[in-house]
């Protein structure tokens, strides 16, 4: 009920938990870079700053939502958890969170990275959880899907529909969401709230915020503080980065859709492929959702954010050139940010004009070695999804309204 609550709440500001801030403080604050050796790499006058988000025992940005999503289910006296996961980031930190107040996850991982990503899954046992390939012979929504495919590959809405199935038929147990959700978002807002006052230290102030977008919660987490002040009339430009092969922001309609595949979540006002969608099997699986989060959706169609999607190689590529630079090896995720960066960062340089770039680095990608090697290894493939895709997959939405 507390986390309803935050759902729907009017409150400029909610305090953390001390015991939620004693979780946080294992990582946080987390550091602010300047990417200095990226600079002179590109010759650009740009000031290059990345949020990193990497140090977290999970790896990633997650577990800003996990922890207080653990705590205040523990504090409700639910004995379990159920969740989705696309890359696996989501799935490890609530698996942590889990572990750290005492109470029981069951993961179900997008099979196609549960094949790509088997360390992940590593992870969440280590911490406790039990992690299943989605979709699952555990589900009725997983054994309809596999009816059909067998070896289906599964979707983050598949996984969803799985989860959610789960935690309404078990007792004592409810459902985590990673990302999509204002709560979830809000938590995130930790992470922009820290870079504004680490930003002042520095002199600069970002011309531009970038961050990739999946379901919305990293892009969230960093540019709602930011944007705040653009409404309060601050020059700034955010930019929400995706896949090609999944172009939500970029091609899909404003519609009202299911977040989940089975349409057992409540309909969502949001930018979206279809539920119905499947995505290809890019490797930034965290990106792979039909959907967007209704905040982020809300402030593209008021045309207070831009999008822009981007080739997996090319996301691979400017992950290269900033790991060789750098020295961090990003995210499959977060190479689609560093790729906007880099052109941000040419473009002041083809313009002669200093710029001040501020991106989040959401997560390492020590444990996604696998994608790297394919990518060296010229064995990626890029897909894009066409409008008249687009088009066949909305049809099932013609009869729901509009927002």
């Amino acid at each position: 009920m507390s986390l309803i609550e935050q759902e729907m709440s009017r409150e400029r500001w909610i305090d953390i938990p001390e015991e939620v801030l004693e979780k946080l403080r294992i990582w946080r604050p987390a550091p602010l870079y300047r990417a200095s050796r990226l600079e002179r790499f590109l010759g650009t006058p740009a000031h290059i700053y990345f949020k990193h988000e990497g140090f977290s025992p999970a790896g990633s940005h997650k577990p800003n939502t996990a922890v207080a999503q653990a705590y205040y289910n523990k504090a409700a006296g639910i004995k379990r958890l159920t969740t989705e996961t696309g890359a696996g980031q989501w799935g490890c930190a609530l698996a942590f969170a889990g572990g750290q107040f005492g109470i029981d996850v069951k993961v179900y991982m997008v099979r196609v990275s549960y094949d790509q990503k088997p360390y992940r899954k590593m992870l969440m046992q280590t911490w406790g959880a039990a992690c299943v390939a989605s979709p699952s012979p555990d589900t009725a929504a997983g054994r309809e899907f596999l009816s059909h495919d067998a070896q289906h590959p599964g979707t983050l809405g598949i996984a969803i529909s799985e989860a959610v199935e789960d935690a309404v038929t078990s007792k004592d147990t409810r459902y985590s969401l990673g990302s999509v959700l204002n709560h979830v978002l809000m938590h995130q807002t930790i992470v922009g709230l820290e870079a504004q006052k680490q930003m002042a230290r520095t002199g600069d102030y970002p011309d531009v915020v970038i961050a990739c977008v999946g379901g919305g919660s990293n892009f969230g987490g960093l540019a709602f503080p930011y944007l705040r002040d653009k409404i309060y009339d601050k020059d700034i430009r955010v930019i929400a980065c995706e896949p090609a092969s999944c172009p939500t922001l970029t091609k899909g309609p404003y519609v009202y859709d299911f977040g989940d595949t089975a349409g057992k979540t409540p309909l969502l006002a949001m930018y979206s492929l279809g539920h119905a969608f499947m995505p290809a099997p890019i490797h930034a699986g965290g990106l792979r959702y039909h959907g967007m989060a209704p905040l982020v959706s809300k402030l593209l169609a008021d045309g207070l954010i831009e999008a822009r999607a981007y080739p997996q190689s090319q996301t691979f590529g400017a992950g290269l050139t900033f790991a060789r630079t750098e020295g961090f090896v990003p995210a499959p995720e977060t190479n689609h940010a560093i790729a906007c960066v880099i052109e941000e960062a040419n473009r002041a340089r083809e313009e002669g004009k200093e710029r001040v770039i501020l991106m989040n680095f959401s997560g390492h990608g020590l444990i996604d070695l696998g994608a790297y090697d394919a990518f060296l290894s010229g064995n990626l493939e890029d897909t894009a999804l066409e409008d008249e895709d687009v088009q066949r997959l909305l049809r099932d939405l013609e009869n729901f309204p509009r927002p």
